[in-house]
């Protein structure tokens, strides 16, 4: 099983980034999905979730600028971040379990990481 996440970049406060984690070995659809973050010298951080049967969460930090989703078609899900902001600077990681949920302990494979650093 592999989890490639993809879409990091440098981008000014306010912009948007787009990351995309590709699965091989697994179906998405099977399972459900989040983006998690960690910055420099902090535990990592759940930031948004898709369950199996649909339902999305977010974390108070990011919702209503973040929106998760799926495209079952090409097994990928995204994370579309709008307005970012100095604090949204991270290394994101896309994950998938059984569980699923806020906690990263509902996870069972990870993504490599992907980093994200928002400037003034």
């Amino acid at each position: 099983v592999q989890l490639q996440a993809s879409g990091g970049g440098l981008v000014q406060a306010g912009g948007s980034l787009r990351l995309s984690c590709a699965a091989s070995g697994i179906f998405f659809n099977n399972y459900g999905v989040a983006w998690l973050r960690q910055a420099p010298g902090k535990e990592r951080e759940f930031v948004a979730a898709n369950s199996w049967g649909g339902r999305t969460y977010y974390a108070d930090s990011v919702k209503g600028r973040f929106t998760i989703s799926r495209d079952n078609a090409k097994n990928t899900v995204l994370l579309q971040m709008n307005s970012l902001k100095l604090e949204d600077t991270a290394v994101y990681y896309c994950a998938a379990g059984f569980q699923g949920g806020v906690n990263r302990e509902g996870y069972d494979y990870w993504g490599q990481g992907t980093q994200v650093t928002v400037s003034s």
